[in-house]
């Protein structure tokens, strides 16, 4: 498989088909919006916060990593309901990653499409991606402390809390939780 190309795949999840495909240009300020509400929104982050920013700059992400989107089925049609970055160790959006890891980082999910396994189906894709590419032996990412639901999606496939990796931003005094899972 081309690395920088994931090969689309359909899931169902509780209540519409969804497809999980490389993100294009058109998609770009659909994952803005859904990556801050779902930050913001979600309480993890103040609208003023400097990560804000961060994450309504979808332009470096797609250059930085593999960008994918779930996209589902709806009455209007197909809207894009989440995104995630992927990455390799020593790339550009690679923050936690060692050589043979590969990261995903900024997985959001629309408020109005959370609790329908959007999350889930992404993250088991993302494994099976790491799964293909034989260099790979590990999948990486760092969260909110706050991020309680996701770090039990997390340790449900398999991820494992490493605190002696954890992620530390000095300047605001934070702590990111590091997970990690063997593949």
């Amino acid at each position: 498989m081309d690395r920088n190309h994931a090969q689309p795949s359909r899931a169902r999840t509780d209540s519409a088909s969804m497809q999980i495909r490389t993100a294009t240009v058109a998609d770009w300020d659909r994952i803005a919006e859904l990556t801050v509400a779902a930050y913001v929104d979600g309480g993890f982050l103040s609208a003023g916060d400097s990560y804000v920013s961060h994450l309504s700059d979808v332009e470096t992400r797609a250059r930085g990593s593999q960008l994918l989107v779930a996209e589902m089925d709806t009455v209007e049609g197909a809207a894009v309901a989440a995104s995630v970055a992927v990455a390799d160790a020593g790339g550009p959006m690679a923050e936690v990653a060692r050589a043979g890891e590969m990261e995903f980082r900024m997985l959001a999910v629309a408020p109005e499409h959370q609790g329908r396994g959007i999350a889930r189906a992404l993250v088991r894709h993302i494994i099976g991606m790491a799964e293909s590419r034989p260099e790979i032996h590990a999948l990486t990412l760092c969260s909110l402390t706050s991020m309680t639901t996701a770090h039990a999606l997390y340790r449900s496939e398999g991820f494992r809390p490493m605190p002696e990796r954890d992620f530390y931003l000095p300047e605001k005094s934070a702590r990111f939780p590091f997970f990690r899972r063997e593949v």
